[in-house]
């Protein structure tokens, strides 16, 4: 049997989707970073397992076999790999449809997010649906922070609300906020923005930021710019016609249906123990 199609149980508490591209330099010194944070957190979440979903968006170096390689030794570690190379949203969406857990925490998978970081992330998560982490330092060249400044500052413009740092993929969900949203090319980067849409908010706490000391970056400060202007149209027409409504069954009505249901229940006994002595009768004559 494919130790990734395995049923897993229990359930695990916390599920951490990675989201990775041609990151064979640095997935496998994160998996060693991360494992023992999640290991040393499952007395506080009551000894339930975690489970750890590396998304391989279809990577042409030699990230699958290390994480084949790794899954072999790790059974937590579950891997999926998108064909063809579909984009971040798409990993991100695959993860979130595969998750399991309660809870889920993403990360990305260059090492720039320190996986110490996830205790006081989920702690945070408490009375709360999301949690967003915010590059207190960032450790960005220069050129790129100036860039994150000028997309929040629009982005916060055109959508209403105020959020530091949607560019962190240090984030935690509640799986009823997530699990079940459809994501478009490029919005894995609104991700507060859908939770408002479900008419629930997160919060942001500080957390840390690493210089990347492996592998190459996928993103060019300033590319992104019209593709990302567009989906800020696209997320903002969103928001504007959003469904945001509560459903709650009239208990009048309820109890009702219940009486009505249990006189159709009555009268079907009737018909069929009627039916049953028409056909008993000429059985009974004969004899």
């Amino acid at each position: 049997m494919n130790r990734q199609s395995e049923v897993r149980d229990p359930a695990p508490a916390v599920s951490v989707v990675i989201p990775v591209y041609n990151e064979q330099e640095s997935i496998e010194p994160l998996l060693d970073e991360l494992l023992p944070v999640l290991d040393a957190l499952e007395p506080a979440l009551g000894g339930t397992p975690h489970e750890v979903i590396v998304v391989d968006d279809g990577s042409t170096d030699s990230t699958p076999q290390i994480l084949r390689r790794r899954a072999e030794t790790t059974p937590c570690l579950r891997i999926l790999t998108l064909v063809p190379n579909s984009g971040q949203s798409a990993a991100f969406e695959a993860g979130f449809r595969a998750a399991r857990g309660d809870v889920f925490v993403t990360l990305d998978g260059d090492g720039q997010n320190d996986p110490a970081d996830i205790p006081q992330v989920l702690a945070a998560l408490a009375g709360q649906v999301a949690v967003f982490g915010v590059r207190a330092h960032r450790a960005d060249p220069k050129v790129r922070k100036i860039a994150q400044r000028i997309a929040n500052g629009v982005r916060n413009l055109a959508l209403g609300s105020t959020y530091q740092d949607v560019g962190c993929s240090l984030k935690a969900f509640r799986r009823e906020v997530i699990a079940d949203v459809t994501l478009y090319n490029g919005l894995h980067r609104f991700f507060p923005y859908l939770v408002e849409m479900r008419g629930r908010r997160g919060v942001e706490i500080d957390v840390s930021h690493r210089a990347r000391e492996r592998g190459t970056s996928k993103y060019r400060a300033f590319g992104r710019g019209w593709p990302a202007f567009w989906d800020l149209l696209m997320v903002r027409r969103m928001m504007q016609r959003a469904l945001r409504y509560d459903s709650v069954e009239n208990p009048v009505a309820r109890e009702k249906s219940a009486v009505l249901e249990k006189a159709a229940t009555s009268e079907k006994t009737d018909l069929l123990e009627c039916a049953a002595e028409r056909t008993i009768a000429p059985v009974r004559k004969a004899t």
